[in-house]
């Protein structure tokens, strides 16, 4: 009877190793590139970047801490910043965010007053306002 009990607790730890192995296989193939050259490099498929010591999802669009809308971008010189737009903060007290773009006259006027036929680096608020109106 102990024997049975120790011969399937064995075949368990075995198949736990083989699974991880297995995880870590497939893990590392999906983030090892091998170029024409026959070099092969890390890369990070899923555009994410550290940010204050955190991984965040760079180009998404997320609800904001600070303002109504968040994201994570690199700036021009390489560095990751967070990039907050919208109505939001300390002059929403506690209105309701939300905004009318499918009301073709308001559409019309933010997006000139806001110049969003030109909007922009991707690291500044505009370029993202425009781009969610």
């Amino acid at each position: 009877m102990s024997i049975l009990f120790i011969m399937i607790f064995i075949n368990m730890i075995i198949e736990s190793i083989i699974r991880k192995v297995l995880n870590e296989e497939f893990s590392i193939k999906k983030y090892l590139y091998e170029d024409i050259y026959g070099s092969v490099e890390k890369v990070n498929f899923l555009n994410e970047a550290e940010y204050q010591g955190r991984t965040v999802q760079l180009g998404k669009i997320m609800q904001g801490d600070i303002k109504k809308s968040k994201v994570y971008v690199k700036n021009d010189k390489g560095t990751v910043v967070k990039v907050n737009f919208g109505f939001g903060g300390k002059s929403a007290k506690g209105k309701i965010m939300r905004i009318k773009k499918n009301n073709p006259e308001r559409r019309k006027s933010f997006r000139a007053r806001h110049n969003c036929d030109n909007p922009g680096p991707r690291w500044k608020p505009r370029y993202w306002a425009c781009r969610t109106w």
